[in-house]
């Protein structure tokens, strides 16, 4: 890699990636875990230009991997460019666990030592270098100077902010609005004519859907028959045949799935639009009607397929029908990009089969990958939803509270809402991916993960 950018010459580079494999029982995390334990420095040898005694190396990486694999430690960090000192304060910012360090020489902190690696352990160990101890109060404590986590977390975030910015104006301007925390406790304890007990479950895969695998996981564990289908697009005939096809699918299953992804490309000028098309189709349209008013039975959208509900009218009317502007809608993030992290959202009803297992105030940490998931109404369309019980659940903060902060609320959706239901509850749209979710996934993220809303769904039948 070489070449030039605006004033500044790119020498030739060489960049290099190693990867591995390993059970992922054994994986260790850089986060800091706990309070009150010990944090060493293991170096291996160097010679006089500071390169590493490559010869020891393997010695080296061999008595790390050994402390690892018997258990003492709880996180680790393999020491980069910034020296030991960047290391402890990264490994600091995950749970926010503060940290105190006592040198004479602070030089020592910060001085380039490939190779080595922080451990976090509970116990002393040998052939380490004991940098200090942690603690609750989030602050990294250099010999009686202290600096809270948070403003080392802003200053590290802001150096970028102005080529990839992580705040949006609006939410700079809504940040502190006050946000509703919704309660509607009554449940939906209905159920349908027919029951069965592994519901047959349509999953439509459209040009630019990328969850249909996860998706039909995700239902297949919690007990149902999952079908994955190919909408064909190519040739007009293909068009045709898939038009009938998927009306006969859903006329043989119980629930219709529509997975996320970025259908048509998010094109023409937004999301789901190539679904709705579709799905509007009169075949399709009484097919998936015939679903609901006739054989009771469910349809979910996450991300995409939740866009796809919204423009349909099934979300929040439980029918297909004409919208106006006066309507909800999901549009671009306030930040005006793609946003992807792991955010909180609080069960705020119950009113629905796809809740059934789950209570209000849970709260759940699950995935988002979006670029248009911010939910806008009019102020009476959302006081009517809270009213109906239809707003499903919530974006909050660390301290469990809706907000409409973009860290945790990345899109601004007004009234922190990340996912509502139908009048009835049997139609529920929601933007994080529930489906991404599984032992060891995000194993360094504490909080519940499974929001069970498969398994809810599934129950529903039985």
């Amino acid at each position: 890699m070489s070449g030039t950018f605006e004033n500044i010459d790119v020498p030739p580079t060489l960049v290099s990636f190693a990867v591995s494999y390993l059970n992922a029982d054994s994986i260790i995390t850089p986060e800091l875990k706990e309070t009150n334990s010990r944090l060493y420095l293991i170096k291996p040898k160097y010679k006089e230009n500071a390169e590493p005694d490559f010869t020891d190396l393997k010695h080296h990486f061999d008595y790390v991997h050994s402390l690892i694999k018997s258990g003492q430690v709880l996180s680790a960090w393999s020491v980069g460019a910034g020296g030991a000192f960047e290391g402890i304060c990264k490994m600091s910012f995950g749970n926010k666990i503060g940290v105190d360090l006592y040198f004479t020489d602070i030089s020592e902190l910060f001085r380039t030592v490939y190779g080595a690696v922080i451990v976090e352990t509970r116990g002393e160990i040998k052939n380490g270098q004991l940098l200090g101890f942690t603690k609750p109060t989030p602050e990294i404590n250099l010999n009686s100077e202290s600096i809270a986590i948070n403003t080392l977390v802003d200053a590290w975030e802001s150096r970028l902010e102005g080529v990839f910015p992580i705040n949006s104006k609006e939410q700079t301007i809504r940040k502190t609005e006050d946000v509703p925390i919704i309660s509607y406790l009554e449940r939906n304890c209905a159920r349908p004519l027919v029951r069965t007990p592994r519901p047959r479950v349509i999953i439509p895969v459209f040009p630019g859907t990328n969850c249909e695998y996860d998706t039909a996981r995700a239902f297949r564990s919690a007990g149902a028959d999952p079908d994955i289908f190919v909408f064909k697009n190519i040739t007009p005939r293909l068009l045709d045949e898939s038009i009938d096809e998927l009306a006969k699918l859903i006329d043989e299953a119980q629930i219709l799935m529509i997975p996320g992804g970025f259908s048509g490309g998010d094109e023409p000028d937004g999301s789901g639009k190539f679904i709705t098309a579709v799905m509007r189709n009169s075949k399709i349209a009484d097919s998936l009607m015939k679903l609901l008013d006739k054989r009771d039975g469910l349809v979910l959208g996450i991300c995409n397929g939740f866009q796809a509900l919204i423009k349909l009218g099934l979300l929040p009317y439980g029918e297909i029908r004409q919208l106006s502007s006066d309507d909800a809608t999901l549009t671009f993030n306030s930040i005006g990009r793609h946003q992807s992290i792991l955010v909180r959202t609080r069960v705020a009803s119950v009113k629905s089969p796809w809740l059934s297992k789950v209570n209000i105030g849970d709260i759940h940490t699950v995935a988002i990958s979006h670029g248009e998931g911010r939910f806008t109404a009019a102020k009476e369309l959302i006081t009517k939803l809270e009213q109906n019980g239809q707003i499903a659940t919530q974006y909050v903060d660390a301290s469990s509270n809706p907000t409409m902060n973009i860290r945790y609320n990345p899109n601004c959706s007004d009234a922190a809402i990340e996912g509502i239901f139908s009048p009835d509850g049997r139609v529920f749209g929601k933007m994080g991916h529930s489906e991404r979710a599984g032992i060891n996934v995000y194993k360094n993220v504490p909080g519940e993960k499974d929001q069970k809303i498969f398994a809810s769904g599934v129950s529903y039948f039985k």
